[in-house]
């Protein structure tokens, strides 16, 4: 049985990488009753393509995004789904403390050197709360 009330998945769309180690994680993790969300960071568009890019792509974008984490969180009772845009450690270690998150749970994304990636890096430094890291 899990420990964690407030938990906080920030999934990444990188090709060959399902969501469902993440997920398996946070539903063990999770006490009864326990808040889960799911987060996908979008990162922001440069200025210089923003003008160049309608507005509507990246409204697709945000809608196919949201859709994918809602069949995601069919897996999950009650967990909610956010889409944001920004810095992907940042807006995580933001996200998980306007939540009042107890546990975020991620994708370790290793470099080629085997070391974590910047995101991962980021959220274990500054995160308030446990960080349960996937390999």
């Amino acid at each position: 049985m899990g420990i964690y009330r407030n938990i906080l998945v920030p999934l990444a769309y990188d090709p060959g990488h399902p969501a469902k180690a993440e997920i398996a994680a946070a539903r063990a993790l999770a006490a009864p009753g326990a808040q889960i969300t799911l987060l996908h960071v979008l990162d922001p568009v440069p200025h210089f393509a923003a003008a160049h890019m309608p507005e509507s792509a990246r409204d697709a974008a945000r809608t196919t995004v949201e859709h994918d984490l809602e069949r995601h969180a069919g897996a999950l009772l009650g967990a909610e789904v956010r889409v944001t845009e920004g810095d992907p450690g940042r807006e995580i270690v933001a996200q998980a403390t306007e939540l009042g998150c107890d546990c975020i749970v991620m994708a370790s994304h290793r470099t080629h050197k085997g070391e974590y990636g910047s995101t991962t890096a980021r959220v274990v430094r500054k995160a308030h709360c446990a960080v349960h890291l996937l390999r």
